[in-house]
This record gives C-alpha cells, sequence and structure tokens, in this order.
C-alpha cells in the first residue's frame, strides 16, 4: 500500500482534463445569454457543476471570518499567526475595536482527516464574547522530511505549548478526537503547576473512553490489529511535494471511510444539487457547494500520530485504564483541581455517542462537585454539537457561562 497515494494521484491527474473542461464551460455560461436559461442547456451545466465539484482538494480552506458581533457593535476579524511550527500554527482571530478585555479561549481542532477550518461555526460564535485562537493544523504531506516526527506526544506538547503562549488565566475548548490529548495536556500541566495551565475545559463529542458506548467507528478501530493498519492504510507521500517520502495516512481515505457510513446521504444530497441547479435554484444548491467544499478539503496526518491514535485511543483506550503516558509520564486526570470541566454530547452522535465524553468526570477525582458540569444536547448528531443552530443557542450558552464563571 506504500504506493497508493501516487495511484491516486495518478488517478487525479487522468481526471484534470475532464474536470478543466467542465469548469471552461461553466466560465462561457454567461456569454451565452437568454439561452443559458433554456432547460437543456441548463441540466448540461448543472451536470457539469456537479462533476467538476466533485473533487477532492488538498490546501487549507478560508476561515472567512471577517466580522463578528459583539456587543452592540459589528467588530471586524483578522488572522494573526501567533506561533508557526512544523505541523501547526497557533492562530489568533484578532478584533481591534473591542471595549474590555474578553476572556482568552484555544479551540482545540481535530487531526483527522480535515482541516481546522471544519470549527468555522465553532470559532465565529464563540468570537462573539470571547478572544480566540485555534489550533491550525498543518497538511503533512506539506511538511519536510526535516521536520521530523509528529506523534501523540507530540500534538498534546503542541497543546501545551500553545497554552503557554496565551499565558495565565486562558480557557481550552476541545472538539471531538483532540479531547484526549487536551485532557491529558491540562492534567501534565496542572501536576507542574504551570501558571498557563487553563481555568476552565470544555470537552465537546471526545472520546474519552471509548468503550463506555462504543460506534461503528469503534469497532471499525477494533476489528483488526494495529499491524493490519499499518500495511494497508498508510502511504507514502509523493516527489511533487514538499513532504515527499514521509509516511502519513492520507486524508482521501479518511474521507473515503467517513464517506461510507453515510453513502446513500451524500448520493441524495449530490442529486438534490444537480436537481437544484437544474431548476436555477443557486442559493439553495450554494448551500450544499459550500459544505462538500469544505468536506472534500482533507488533510493528510503522520503515520506516527494515526496509528498511536487508533491504538492508545480507540483500541487500548489508555486514558480511561488509567495507563496513558505522554514522554514517559503517566497522565494523572486526578492532578486536576483548578480547572472546572465541562463535558458535551450529542443525543444522536453515531461518532462518540453518549457516555464517552461525560467519563471524564469519572477520571478527573481531585474536582470538586461544583467545578463538574454535564450537557447533553437533545436532536443532534455529532456535528450538532458544536456546529448549527442548536450549537449557538442551547449548547454555546453552557459553554459561555462556564468560562464566565471561572474567569
Amino acid at each position: 500500500m506504500r504506493m497508493l497515494y501516487s495511484g491516486y494521484q495518478a488517478w487525479n491527474d487522468m481526471l484534470a482534463p475532464a474536470r478543466m473542461g467542465a469548469e471552461w464551460a461553466l466560465r462561457m455560461r454567461d456569454s451565452m445569454g437568454p439561452m443559458a436559461n433554456w432547460a437543456m442547456p441548463r441540466r448540461m451545466f448543472a451536470l457539469m457543476d456537479v462533476f467538476q465539484g466533485a473533487k477532492l482538494t488538498h490546501k487549507r480552506p478560508g476561515y472567512d471570518i471577517h466580522t463578528v458581533q459583539s456587543g452592540n457593535a459589528q467588530v471586524a476579524v483578522r488572522e494573526e499567526v501567533v506561533l508557526d511550527l512544523p505541523f501547526g500554527d497557533l492562530l489568533h482571530f484578532a478584533k481591534d475595536e473591542v471595549e474590555a478585555a474578553q476572556p482568552r479561549v484555544l479551540v482545540v481542532a481535530p487531526m483527522s482527516g480535515h482541516f481546522s477550518t471544519l470549527l468555522r461555526s465553532t470559532v465565529a460564535t464563540l468570537l462573539r464574547d470571547h478572544d480566540v485562537y485555534i489550533t491550525d493544523w498543518k497538511n503533512a504531506r506539506d511538511v519536510p522530511l526535516e521536520a521530523g516526527r509528529f506523534g501523540f506526544d507530540d500534538y498534546v506538547d503542541y497543546v501545551i505549548r500553545f497554552l503557554r503562549e496565551l499565558g495565565e488565566g486562558a480557557h481550552v475548548v476541545s472538539v471531538c478526537q483532540p479531547c484526549v490529548p487536551a485532557l491529558a495536556a491540562v492534567a501534565l500541566m496542572s501536576e507542574d503547576k504551570d501558571k498557563a495551565t487553563p481555568r476552565s475545559m470544555t470537552l465537546m463529542g471526545g472520546p474519552i473512553d471509548p468503550n463506555a458506548a462504543p460506534t461503528v467507528v469503534n469497532d471499525l478501530a477494533n476489528e483488526r490489529p494495529i499491524e493490519w493498519f499499518e500495511e494497508n492504510l498508510i502511504s507514502v507521500v509523493p516527489f511533487r511535494y514538499a513532504g515527499r517520502g514521509r509516511e502519513v495516512y492520507p486524508g482521501f481515505l479518511q474521507l473515503s471511510a467517513f464517506m461510507s457510513m453515510n453513502m446513500e446521504r451524500h448520493g441524495a444530497q449530490h442529486r438534490e444539487l444537480y436537481q437544484l441547479l437544474a431548476d436555477g435554484k443557486t442559493v439553495e444548491a450554494d448551500r450544499i457547494k459550500h459544505f462538500y467544499g469544505e468536506y472534500f478539503a482533507v488533510l493528510d496526518m503522520t503515520k506516527e500520530f494515526y496509528l498511536e491514535t487508533v491504538d492508545m485511543v480507540f483500541q487500548r483506550t489508555l486514558l480511561a485504564k488509567g495507563e496513558l503516558t505522554v514522554a514517559g509520564r503517566r497522565v494523572d486526570p486526578g492532578a486536576i483541581r483548578q480547572t472546572a470541566l465541562l463535558t458535551v454530547e450529542g443525543e444522536k452522535d453515531d461518532v462518540c455517542a453518549v457516555g464517552q465524553t461525560s467519563a471524564a468526570h469519572a477520571l478527573c477525582t481531585g474536582l470538586r462537585p461544583h467545578m463538574k458540569r454535564h450537557h447533553l444536547q437533545p436532536g443532534v448528531g455529532h456535528y450538532g454539537v458544536f456546529s448549527g443552530s442548536k450549537w449557538e443557542k442551547q449548547v454555546y450558552p453552557q459553554v459561555r457561562n462556564m468560562i464566565l464563571a471561572m474567569n
């Protein structure tokens, strides 16, 4: 499987002329005048639009957060790279016109096949009342071999370095897969009495204890030994990229796994997209196109981070067993005494089911009862926990109140 990436690249190269032809035809549409709106041309252009859009990209999309409602004012937002590390940046969404200082929040984004822009909605909502930073992960295929390895321990180290950059009094919000390394980072900082230990920690839809409520994701991770994952899912970055020769778990494989869980739904969405375009309903069509533009932007993970996560988080569930170590140190969540804990789960989450994230409360034995809160959000799946109307109206107030109480 080491040459799988080269095969994927060759297939993309073969399709490139056809995609370019479709894009050229779509650009010529405006020059056709009224004829472009006839039924037959509209169906033909709709087909081309769906075809050229159904492709994977490997560059981070923009966050596109330019303004935010903060208090009674519409405030401009700009992106600043505060810390530039080989595998990820500490990105700050800076606001110039805020009258009073707002709580600093580090959003710890997943490294699971997509870019951190998947949390665009999460960030935009948090920005209303907070000074927001995010772990902006880089595509491993673009990181030269000279940068070295990046494994689970390195992820934890990055979170600690980013929190130290934010300084004393910050808060951390972790979404999905990184809830385990985020909890590990806070536990180690607490044990060291690090001044940058966050005042609150919000864990949203993360696999703290996958065995508490196994899902299809957990079943897939446990079907085969870790050696099978290395032999069948790890490939080598082709020569044309900066990370040439690096062994990675390609983002296109992760996306394929995600899509296979809901293939009928994705097929129905693209059929609906075609029909909307053919009917001239561009506003409704643009919503679907925007979602898949983000969904099809994939990020490669380093071999070591992917395999260690599968092994340590999903197969051996080391954190839940009290056996997780980072750089040779045992992680003790019981050492957390000053960082308040909020866990959030979605009632219909089929990725991290109810019980997986709330398991953190039993591990954080050093926290007094008033320092722990749990929120179960009715009627939402995995993405609804951190994106969409229920996130904004029902989940976010819980997160904001926890941060406010501990600021």
